[in-house]
């Protein structure tokens, strides 16, 4: 019982790799909820790694870097089971498509999707391929730690909107999942920052600290429409800051 109230325990990144992703694993420390937040990163870099050996791959193979950079993006859509582009495309549909909160939560919980919620995957797909795109133009590692670097970063942004910002619902994810302490957000914000400096040095700093700007619009737009987070919000925040890491790694 006392490694559930511990800041960090072993079982951390296998329960962080099943929320985040549909890859099978054991259900360890299921009990931590929301303090298993600070390894959210090394998840995405997981995740990152191994949609870059899949472009590698691809590119191995001979195809041409779009290609590569489709391969690799499908790889990670497969791997999450479209979890943060589906939290994407109901952000966009309910935060914009409402007039009141009751409203804009009611369109989010809606399984159809509408035409902000269209626009918003098209765009949000189109500019991590564009990215994806330059980065195996210039070569496997280039490419390799960027999806790593950036796939860290994104989710590290999630447990701060977690901490920050009350769940906008009684029930749900986020309500499921709950608040992380101080310590495990900020935990989590090094443990992104530290891949990503390891990955790409200054580059991989500058894209912290957008990733931390592009979180801050995100989070304060979730608490003036909403006023608290959704598991939709925190899909949406990281296909959001996924994009602004992949720009800030162009070459």
């Amino acid at each position: 019982m006392k490694s559930d109230k511990a800041l960090v325990s072993t079982s951390d990144f296998v329960l962080a790799l099943g929320l985040l992703s549909r890859l099978p694993g054991p259900a360890a420390g299921v009990r931590r909820g929301a303090r298993a937040a600070w390894a959210y990163p090394l998840a995405g870099a997981a995740l990152g790694a191994l949609a870059g050996l899949t472009g590698g791959l691809a590119l191995w193979l001979g195809l041409p870097a779009p290609l590569c950079a489709l391969v690799a993006l499908a790889c990670l859509v497969i791997m999450t089971g479209a979890l943060h582009e589906d939290g994407l495309a109901d952000a966009a549909d309910g935060l914009w498509g409402g007039w009141n909160r009751a409203q804009r939560l009611d369109i989010m919980r809606d399984s159809r999707i509408g035409s902000y919620g269209v626009i918003a995957l098209v765009f949000g797909i189109s500019a991590r391929w564009a990215a994806l795109w330059i980065l195996f133009d210039v070569g496997f590692g280039t490419a390799f730690w960027g999806l790593v670097a950036a796939a860290a970063l994104s989710r590290a942004s999630l447990p701060a909107l977690m901490a920050a910002l009350p769940p906008a619902r009684p029930d749900g994810l986020a309500r499921a999942v709950g608040r992380p302490p101080r310590d495990t957000a900020l935990l989590a914000a090094a443990v992104g920052a530290v891949i990503a400096v390891l990955a790409f040095g200054w580059s991989g700093l500058a894209a912290a600290i957008a990733v931390g700007l592009a979180a801050v619009v995100t989070g304060h737009i979730a608490r003036a429409r909403i006023g608290g987070q959704t598991g939709d919000i925190l899909g949406a925040a990281q296909q959001v800051t996924e994009i602004a890491a992949l720009f800030c790694l162009l070459p």
